[in-house]
């Protein structure tokens, strides 16, 4: 059992990871980045599901 949550402990960490990269590049203003980032830092899963609903584009799918 102990691998099992060690392994969804990495896959959150990754998504969350590639989730703040995101919101780094994307095109919206600072204080907008700083918030989500936040958002994904404080909650992990549910900051990763929320951004990935509703938090800022990159700037290469916008094109």
């Amino acid at each position: 059992m102990l691998e099992v949550s060690g392994l969804g402990g990495l896959i959150i960490l990754a998504l969350d990871i590639w989730a703040i990269v995101s919101i780094i590049s994307s095109g919206t203003t600072t204080g907008k980045k700083v918030l989500w980032t936040l958002l994904v830092l404080l909650l992990p899963v549910l900051g990763f599901i929320i951004w990935l609903v509703a938090g800022p584009r990159s700037r290469s799918s916008m094109a």
